[in-house]
């Protein structure tokens, strides 16, 4: 059995995985591969552009509708000019350069004064070896609520810990990223994710029924469940697959942890007393969110979703995305043209409304929007004030000397997020990937299934174009109006239809060099192996994708099967009488 252990690539499975690492590893080095695909569609928009893309789908009175679609050309000397005027803006307004880069100024200076390395150690200390790979999933599934941040965080950290507990540190950062990724839509905690999907699938289950009304929670309970579920699948995968195959996978000569030395008293410490800052700063800004008035919490003057939320309105008052605010002034009886900011002032003094504040989870939460400020300061001071205690910083300078090492580090992802910017923009110009997920909900339209292998097909598909289209609101905003209605008329309710789409959107991030944090996790790995690759990830986390997937979709259908509720006013079935 020992020498079995020793030979990861014997055996179908190991086989097909170095296969399919190999033929990866083949690829040119990740930015050159973004700059080749994105020379790739833009010649491929030329001749596609010709060419009308035509999508039939049924109404729901059986009429069929024709909608055509085109390519965008993107030689065209429209769009050249296009990318010339806009080169700056698209790499710097590239969602992950900026969280990434802001993030690791504040980690990096807590690693280097070692408050990261003597936190790690401690938690080590209480953590059993054998549940050390549960923990990091199920601390990566907790990672959801602060949006993106468990990339910049979770991810790297999962290797560390793996590394310092002597196991193969690319295993802890696989674990990591297919709880952070993988396992995106089960959540404890309720995220900006769920109120995104919630007020989509709501518009697109009035299409059929105008009143119809979906709970930001509705999934709340089955994405709960989902948590120690994936938690144990992923556990299985991490120990028994993966890390074997790594256990021949030599690490750097030279990697810049050190895991040898013992806690000192003054260490010890000087954890406990930056500790408390840590919690210092998160009661403050806990302190400032928790008043009902915060400035912290949504503007109900932007965010119309929540401020429908807070206000009981007959069911037959229709507000269509995007034309709130006119409804609601009309609704209200005041005149035509009263802005957003007079229509919740007069909402306010009236009583109607007991604050002018919402929501601290709304996408438009300064909270929400300051995450990454948070982790930055939440990890600087106390990296400041160890370092101090220390002696390893003895002044200001030795800080800002921190934070530049820790760039240098960061060069090669930068570059790579360079080219991944373009090519995300590119593919996003040309139109390629709506006209690819027309094309599937057309086919899962036209096969006529019953209801459970109607549920299981759809996610097969979304979890198909989730390799494509990226974005979780931006793939459901399309899809949803064709699905959600057309299940609605087998019997099947928005939110079991939304919880399916969950499922689908979250298993295949880890496998797409399209997902924009593929190319950052790359980096972590080659942190411990230079010669990691994208084929080397890709091998290493198909796995999980397929596990999770599947595992899922069973999951989702004894759940559904046993009448555990989905979540708050979650329903399975759609009844238009009832």
């Amino acid at each position: 059995m020992a020498e079995s252990k020793q030979e990861p690539s014997k055996g179908l499975i190991n086989k097909f995985l170095n296969g399919i690492e190999w033929v990866g590893n083949k690829l040119p080095a990740p930015a050159l591969l973004f700059f080749y695909s994105m020379l790739g569609i833009m010649v491929l928009s030329w001749p596609l552009s010709a060419v009308d893309f035509s999508f039939t789908t049924k109404t729901i009175t059986g009429e069929s509708v024709t909608q055509v679609e085109h390519v965008s050309n993107l030689l065209s000397g429209e769009k050249l000019i296009y990318f010339l005027e806009n080169f700056v803006r698209i790499f710097i307004n590239f969602a992950p350069l900026g969280v990434v880069v802001v993030a690791m100024l504040g980690i990096g200076v807590a690693e280097r004064a070692g408050y990261v390395d003597v936190g790690l150690k401690k938690l080590l200390r209480i953590t059993p070896k054998k549940f050390l790979t549960p923990m990091v999933l199920f601390v990566a599934m907790l990672s959801h609520f602060a949006a993106d941040a468990g990339y910049v965080v979770v991810i790297p950290i999962g290797g560390i810990l793996f590394y310092a507990a002597g196991r193969h540190p690319i295993a802890g950062i696989a674990a990591a990223f297919a709880g952070v990724s993988a396992g995106f839509s089960a959540n404890l905690i309720p995220s900006t994710n769920d109120i995104l999907l919630q007020g989509i699938t709501q518009d697109a289950a009035r299409i059929l029924d105008p009143s119809y009304t979906v709970n930001v929670l509705s999934n709340w309970a089955f994405g709960s469940a989902s948590v120690f579920f994936l938690v144990i699948v992923g556990w299985f995968v991490t120990d028994k697959i993966v890390e074997p195959r790594l256990s021949r996978v030599p690490l750097n000569d030279e990697i810049d942890i050190d895991d040898s030395k013992e806690i000192t008293p003054i260490e010890s410490r000087a954890f406990w007393i930056s500790s408390l800052f840590m919690v210092g700063v998160l009661a403050v800004f806990t302190l400032w969110a928790w008043p009902a008035d915060s400035l912290l919490r949504a503007d109900l003057a932007a965010d119309a979703g929540e401020l429908i939320r807070q206000l009981s309105l007959p069911d037959n008052l229709q507000l269509p995305r995007g034309k709130e605010w006119p409804i609601l002034v009309e609704h209200f009886g005041l005149a035509a043209g009263t802005s957003s900011a007079e229509l919740v002032n007069y909402l306010y003094n009236e009583g109607i409304i007991s604050t002018t504040r919402g929501s601290l989870t709304s996408a438009g939460a300064p909270l929400m929007r300051s995450i990454v400020a948070i982790i930055f300061l939440g990890f600087i001071i106390p990296g400041i004030v160890f370092g101090m205690i220390t002696k390893r910083f003895k002044k200001l300078s030795d800080v800002v000397d921190a934070m530049s090492e820790t760039t240098k580090g960061m060069s090669s992802f930068i570059v790579m997020m360079f080219f991944c910017a373009f090519f995300l923009e590119a593919f996003n110009q040309s139109n390629l990937g709506k006209i690819i997920a027309l094309s599937g909900a057309e086919f899962l339209q036209s096969i006529n299934l019953n209801s459970y292998v109607t549920i299981i097909c759809a996610i097969l598909f979304i979890a198909f174009i989730n390799l494509f289209v990226g974005s979780a609101s931006a793939k459901w905003i399309l899809l949803s109006p064709i699905l959600v209605p057309m299940l609605m008329q087998l019997g099947i309710a928005p939110e079991l239809t939304q919880a399916a789409y969950r499922v689908g959107d979250s298993t295949t991030n880890i496998i797409s060099p399209l997902m924009t944090y593929f190319a950052l996790v790359v980096v972590y790995c080659q942190r411990y192996v230079k010669s990691t690759g994208i084929g080397t990830l890709i091998s290493m986390m198909i796995p999980y994708s397929i596990s999770f997937l599947l595992s899922w979709i069973v999951f989702l259908m004894i759940w559904w099967l046993s009448g555990m509720p989905l979540g708050i006013e979650g329903a399975y079935l759609y009844n238009p009488h009832g």
